[in-house]
């Protein structure tokens, strides 16, 4: 065989390599979805593409039987063909025997050489790139070949399947996608410049809603503005021009008797229409919604829908009134900064400079992780306000000047007010200790 019959059986060989690379690669490589898309387009080979990922046991057989087949037929051409030139040329300055050996490592060091770039990185490499249009126009020879060596197929694949059998490992693959998996994709499209940082940020407030609780979201009882059902018009006039609100609970003595709540709307157009503001009067009193304070913003979305409703009473296990809740607090949640509407002073998180910030002591504990970057505190699961995580670090009610440091930021208690903590100074710096706690 002269040496060029040999790099010509060399090329074809390299190409096969190249060919059944490719068609690994691919299929890996080719994301559910887009092939979906394609063939929901009239693309009938990615309907094949999207068959053969369900059951790709044959497909991958037939790629391993015609590398492991190629890969020995090239060591075989190549090291016989390669090895008389090189041997030539060292035996002007070596002995037979010597050169004879040198010509046989030079011969596997460049064949092996060539299979690597020209067989393996480069069409990995290539696609890697584009999985999907590739995955489509490689699925028709690919399934002739199945067909061709189907004998061959069948006895490794039921070889391969017992052993996963024996092992106790999945056969097929799982293509469950999770609320972490479209995370990911929205952080890389935001990275990308795909999706803004703040679209990126709504849809991460909506998974989140399943692991917030209410009352992270509700206003607290010490701030909840309620009246009496015996109140008179001055009163209720006096109450909500000092403290708008769009509802109002209405209770019986005090705020853990709700009678129910009267609506901001129906009051203006009392007033507008100069009828009486009154409840033995005709002044609406509508039924309160009324819900656990352990549930989950989207369990609470729920109630609202399946009573009609976007206000509630949020209660604990001993019947106490804890705070209330609308729709509106739910999707300012999730909107986040694109719909705030808070003024400088009504903010719980204010940044003051690049490593300070003050916040309240009544902010939910995720929009402080949010706003500082931190991944995890400690005991996460037994508070949901920044004041709940000061309690639990120091395991005390907290007082003026009390600290605590975790990962590299101090938390001060700036001011308490009735035990309730109302502001914290929140300071980056480069703590030693993970966490540090002073009285």
């Amino acid at each position: 065989m002269t040496l060029t019959q040999s790099l010509l059986i060399i090329a074809l060989l390299i190409a096969m390599s190249a060919f059944f690379s490719l068609a690994e690669i691919c299929l890996a490589a080719s994301r559910r979805l887009r092939l979906r898309q394609m063939a929901d387009e009239g693309d009938p080979r990615a309907e094949k593409v999207l068959r053969v990922q369900e059951q790709p046991g044959h497909y991958f057989t037939v790629v391993q039987i015609g590398l492991n087949a190629v890969a020995i037929l090239g060591g075989v051409v190549g090291e016989g063909s390669l090895s008389p030139y090189f041997a030539r040329f060292f035996e002007n300055w070596l002995s037979v025997e010597v050169a004879a050996n040198i010509a046989f490592l030079c011969s596997f060091v460049t064949v092996i050489a060539v299979f690597l770039v020209f067989a393996d990185l480069f069409p990995k490499r290539l696609g890697m790139s584009a999985p999907e249009r590739l995955a489509v126009r490689i699925v028709g020879p690919m399934l002739l070949l199945i067909t061709a060596f189907k004998p061959l197929v069948w006895f490794f694949t039921r070889a391969t399947d017992l052993l996963f059998k024996v092992l106790g490992m999945p056969m097929a693959r799982d293509d469950k996608i999770t609320s972490a998996d479209i995370l990911a994709m929205t952080e890389a499209g935001a990275q990308a410049g795909v999706l803004a940082a703040r679209e990126q940020q709504v849809i991460a407030n909506v998974f989140e809603l399943d692991t917030r609780l209410v009352s992270s979201v509700m206003t607290a009882r010490d701030n909840i503005t309620w009246f009496l059902h015996d109140d008179p018009e001055s009163v209720l006039r006096a109450r909500i021009v000092a403290e708008p609100f769009s509802a109002y609970p209405v209770c019986d003595g005090d705020i853990d008797h709700v009678l129910g709540y009267v609506d901001a709307k129906d009051m203006f157009q009392r007033v507008l229409s100069g009828q009486p503001l009154a409840f033995d009067q005709g002044l609406t009193l509508h039924k309160a919604l009324v819900i656990p304070d352990r549930l989950s913003l989207t369990e609470v979305l729920e109630q609202f829908q399946q009573a009609r409703e976007d206000f509630a009473i949020i209660v604990n296990e001993y019947s106490l009134v804890v705070g209330v809740i609308t729709l509106n607090d739910v999707m300012s949640t999730v909107m986040g900064d694109l719909v705030s509407t808070s003024t400088p002073e009504e903010e719980q998180i204010v940044k003051r400079d690049e490593n300070s910030w003050l916040i309240d002591g009544i902010a939910p504990i995720q929009d402080v992780q949010r706003a500082l970057h931190i991944d995890e505190l400690p005991h996460a699961e037994e508070y949901e306000t920044l004041a709940g995580f000061l309690m639990v670090m120091l395991r005390r009610v907290p007082k003026r000047t009390d600290s605590v440091t975790w990962g590299g930021y101090t938390f001060e208690v700036m001011d308490v007010d009735s035990y309730r903590i109302d502001q914290v100074m929140v300071t980056r710096g480069s703590a030693t200790a993970k966490a540090v706690v002073a009285g």
